[in-house]
């Protein structure tokens, strides 16, 4: 017996080039949705290490203090000139409250490092204001309000050092001026008790009452100085434990992990298609193979597994039909991917419209194409069924029943109608007293049809399995006016279509060899199949000479 092959696709049927489309942002998604995995992942990562690091790192307690900066004036009472920022330089304070002579204080006081002490303080100046508010963050409520007020006291106890070091200075100078012009007066008034009388006695009285009015001067503005008030403000707000802020920013964190895991984990997922490319699109499994496509296979979520659509396998099915004619062998090839659901779906499909198909695995899949085979089967539509087993005649006239020329309808009295009457309805299988029906135009329900034979074990008969688990052995499903058998390579010798559920083509040849008898089918699953893998397999199937029908796209996890 030889083999139909397939005459190929001719190179002006192949495109030539990459198509041209447009790049939308559900391309753009479909990698990082695809390697959700690999983003979850890092996500996880990103927010496992944010929520470690908020566990060992104790919570920032909040505390603030205000103090009121005032100006040291002579005189309290006399308003100054300018702004109240501009009597009092607030850059200057900010500065001084933050030294290092209020930082060692407020160590010392505390007993905590200096450069502890001085990570955690905060000086805010608000504009236009003689206001310096003191922002400490601390461990603890206790430790954060202690140690602002220790700040603000620290602030206002060397600022008030400041201010009594500057007068205590200025008090020296006055009263060594005032020492120096008193000696100036009692050395004036000796000269004057020693010429009393003369003319150098007149001279020594004028000078000696400018000395006394200058030295009237000098402790006039002694006093004024010593009159200070050198205190450089208030604490006009303390902290408390009630008004501690607990840091809130701690989601703040946990957020910036999940966003930053995020982020890195679709880089990564780029960076890792950029090295494992895909077939995302039908566009890029015409690209790579320069085939035809054959149909897309869509996937729906049944509870518990995935489940091909039925109507685009059948649309498949009718586009390799098209192609190959019987005696015919079609190897369905997959990179390194399982095929079996497809070559199911497929036989299934050839076979309901009454072709004898014939399945051969060498890779101890029998039993699992069984099982898809015979699910494949029983969703069938009735109407489907009915149609294959009732072909029309040129003139429009179904024939006769199982070849015969007379039917035998049953009454509603339980007889028959006579010979060549010809029946309103398809005759019921069922005996007339176990289901009667006075409409004439009732619908008969044909049931699936045997093979004949016993059930025994290892095979199925009517769907039902009897015995042991099958066996690649040959028997025969029926599937409407067709048939599916399933079996070895060896076994398919003489069958008029075989399906061969290839093994996956990187690991076994057993599929490519298959295909040099016949013709193959590529089947490449999106998201999955390797553009790599699927174009050595497309270099391969050439240098052995096969020229593959097409390639069907499958939308699901598995081929």
């Amino acid at each position: 017996m030889t083999e139909h092959a397939s005459a190929g696709w001719s190179p002006a049927d192949r495109p030539t080039g990459p198509p041209a489309r447009t790049v939308t942002i559900t391309d753009v998604l479909r990698v990082p949705l695809h390697r959700i995995r690999l983003v979850a992942a890092i996500a996880g990562s990103g927010l496992l290490a944010a929520l470690t690091f908020v566990m060992l790192a104790p919570a920032a307690v909040t505390a603030s203090a205000v103090v009121a900066v005032r100006p040291v004036v002579t005189d309290a009472f006399t308003p100054t000139g300018g702004s109240p920022d501009r009597s009092v330089n607030m850059n200057v304070e900010s500065g001084i409250a933050t030294g290092t002579d209020v930082v060692s204080r407020i160590a010392e006081a505390v007993g905590r490092p200096s450069v502890e002490v001085r990570n955690a303080l905060e000086v805010e100046v608000p504009t236009g204001g003689q206001i310096l508010r003191f922002v400490y963050q601390g461990r603890t409520v206790d430790e954060s309000v202690e140690t602002v007020n220790v700040a603000a006291r620290s602030y206002l106890d060397v600022r008030r050092e400041m201010y009594e070091s500057q007068r205590n200075e200025m008090l020296r100078s006055y009263d060594a001026s005032i020492a120096k012009v008193t000696e100036q007066q009692t050395t004036l008034q000796k000269r004057i008790d020693r010429n009393r009388g003369t003319a150098a006695a007149d001279a020594a009285v004028s000078e000696l009452a400018a000395v006394n009015n200058q030295l009237t001067q000098l402790n006039s503005a002694r006093s004024e100085i010593a009159a200070v008030d050198v205190n450089p403000g208030w604490l006009t707000q303390t902290a408390e434990p009630e008004l501690a802020n607990r840091d809130g920013s701690r989601m703040l964190y946990l957020l910036a992990g999940l966003l930053g895991g995020t982020l890195i984990g679709v880089v990564a997922a780029y960076g890792w298609e950029s090295i494992d490319r895909r077939i995302r699109t039908v566009a890029d499994g015409r690209e790579v193979t320069g085939l035809p496509l054959l149909g897309t296979v869509r996937r729906r979520r049944v509870p518990g597994r995935a489940q091909l659509v039925d109507a685009d396998v059948r649309y498949v099915a009718m586009a390799i039909a098209a192609q190959v004619s019987s005696p015919a062998r079609v190897a369905v090839l997959t990179t390194r991917e399982d095929s079996t659901a497809t070559t199911a779906g497929l036989a299934v499909a050839l076979a309901a419209d009454g072709r004898p198909v014939f399945v051969a695995d060498d890779s101890g899949r029998a039993g699992r194409l069984r099982e898809a085979v015979l699910a494949g089967s029983n969703r069938l539509p009735f109407d489907r069924v009915a149609v294959a087993q009732q072909p029309h005649l040129p003139n429009g006239t179904a024939p006769p029943v199982r070849g015969t020329g007379v039917v035998s309808v049953p009454t509603a009295a339980g007889g028959t109608a006579g010979a060549g009457t010809a029946p309103n309805r398809r005759p019921s299988p069922y005996p007339a007293a176990a289901r009667t029906s006075g409409d004439p135009d009732a619908t008969a329900i044909v049931p699936r049809v045997t093979s004949g034979r016993a059930a025994a074990p290892g095979r199925i008969v009517d769907g039902r399995r009897g015995g042991a688990e099958p066996t690649g052995d040959g028997s025969e499903i029926t599937v409407g006016p067709g048939s599916v058998r399933i079996g070895t390579a060896r076994q398919a010798v003489g069958q008029p279509l075989v399906l061969y559920n290839a093994p996956p083509a990187e690991s076994d040849e057993r599929g490519v060899a298959l295909a040099r008898q016949g013709t193959a089918v590529i089947v490449v699953v999106q998201d999955r199949t390797r553009q790599t893998d699927l174009r050595r397999l497309v270099e391969r199937l050439r240098a052995a000479g096969v020229s593959p029908i097409g390639f069907v796209l499958t939308r699901g996890s598995h081929g």
